[in-house]
């Protein structure tokens, strides 16, 4: 049910336009009767627009605003005066406001510009989780060992402009990781450039990285700037590097040390300033050893080096991210908020994502909430290839690169997780499960691991 809050000094006004927006649109309504009210209203109880009258004694509608901002109430807001003075209207819309109305004006205007300030705001919201469904904006999600060890990395590796190659199996999320090096590096303001080295055409490849001049090839109708050019002054990211035929390697290394690029079909070398983050899933000291991959712009590109550990190594970061990809996925398709119970979860936890590590759970995640339309998703939503245990990780079979050390914290977060998720993260019914002294010992385990619930 939509809840509008109308912010008035004059209680007959309030109430008024509380029984019109009922009468008009059924939207709940609440009053308050002054901007201090108003901010204790929107700290208890969750809003979904704001009605607010500008000319208020003591605290006024722009005062509300600037408050509002400061404490960081995301609520759209329409502001309303009775003066006339629409200058007044646009100072609000600057600190905040959606939208402004008169006083005078019928209920049906109201109405109307109260439904789009709510729509407006939901489309902004779909938005950002759109943004994070596909790895922009997105943090990387979950505090298993291997996970904070990459983090780690990157946070090291990203203050220094040199180039760097991201390592890991396919859906991993390799260029996540890229844009993290770009977002904590020195230029994150710059642009961001993403390019699939195998997915280029070969006889456009340089044409992609270095652009061309009109009439370079039959096509070139106009001059057209390349990768590198659009990326200077922030990061270009080559990702599946090892697919990139002998000869544009070639040219990647000069380009790499000299720092100038030809376009196609020219002959001026242009200036380009931007930071070379490279991805594979191949073994490149071995396509090395087979000639598949030059030696010289392997050593320029692995200065630092980042893998990327497969889901099944991590599995206890699995709870936290089909927490995100269902959120996400809900508010993609516009469908009701929905969940995994414990029995799903432990599915998912079992799974062997061998074949596509997050890209997979993410397809996964996406098939259990379009296959029903119930709010809790059980373990028999779970597709049956996952759920029959077919694929099933095995406990002892971890890359040789993990530590023991390694190995039995991973072992020991999953058990944790996976009885807290059982439990519905209830501290003491957990602790009891697992056999442990009292739910300070729990705790105190889950600070060791890095075990919190996600929000």
């Amino acid at each position: 049910m939509t809840l509008v809050l109308i912010v008035d000094d004059v209680p007959a006004m309030a109430e008024q336009y509380a029984y019109d927006l009922k009468r008009l649109r059924g939207y709940e309504t609440r009053v308050a009767a002054s901007g201090r009210q108003a901010l204790d209203d929107l700290a208890r109880e969750p809003v979904d627009c704001v009605i607010l009258d500008l000319e208020m004694p003591q605290m006024d509608g722009f005062e509300v605003l600037r408050a509002m901002e400061r404490l960081g109430l995301r609520v759209p807001v329409v502001v309303y005066t009775g003066t006339g003075n629409y200058d007044r209207c646009i100072q609000a819309i600057r600190l905040g406001a959606h939208g402004f109305i008169d006083k005078a004006e019928p209920m049906e205007r109201v109405a109307q510009e109260v439904e789009s300030a709510i729509e407006r705001r939901r489309l902004v919201d779909e938005v950002t989780a759109l943004r994070r469904g596909f790895g922009v904006d997105s943090p990387l999600i979950g505090g298993s060992a291997v996970l904070a060890k990459l983090k780690d990395a990157i946070a090291r590796v990203a203050p220094v402009p040199s180039p760097a190659l991201i390592v890991g199996e396919s859906g991993t999320g390799k260029e996540l990781v890229a844009r993290e090096l770009h977002r904590l590096g020195p230029a994150p303001k710059g642009p961001f450039v993403a390019l699939n080295s195998a997915a280029l055409p070969h006889d456009l490849i340089e044409s992609e990285l270095f652009g061309h001049e009109r009439g370079a090839f039959t096509g070139a109708s106009a001059t057209r700037k390349g990768a590198f050019e659009t990326a200077s002054g922030g990061t270009l990211f080559l990702d599946e590097i090892g697919d990139l035929p002998l000869a544009a390697q070639a040219k990647l290394l000069r380009v790499l040390e000299e720092r100038t690029v030809t376009r196609v079909g020219g002959s001026r070398t242009i200036a380009v300033d931007a930071r070379v983050i490279a991805a594979t899933h191949r073994d490149l000291e071995k396509e090395v050893a087979e000639g598949r991959f030059r030696e010289d712009l392997y050593y320029r590109l692995n200065v630092h080096v980042l893998h990327v550990a497969p889901l099944r190594e991590r599995l206890s970061d699995v709870p936290a991210l089909v927490d995100h990809l269902v959120a996400a996925t809900c508010a993609r398709f516009g469908v009701p908020a929905k969940r995994l119970d414990a029995g799903a979860l432990e599915c998912l936890m079992a799974y062997d994502w061998r074949r596509n590590n997050v890209r997979e759970l993410r397809n996964v995640v996406e098939r259990m909430i379009i296959a029903t339309d119930r709010e809790d998703l059980t373990r028999d939503d779970v597709p049956a290839e996952i759920r029959d245990g077919k694929h099933a990780v095995s406990r002892t079979s971890h890359a040789p690169l993990r530590s023991y050390e390694e190995q039995k914290l991973e072992a020991e977060r999953q058990i944790i997780v996976a009885a807290l998720e059982r439990n519905d993260w209830h501290i003491t019914r957990t602790a009891e499960q697992l056999g442990l002294s009292s739910h300070a010992s729990l705790l105190k385990i889950m600070r060791r691991l890095g075990v919190h619930r996600e929000t």
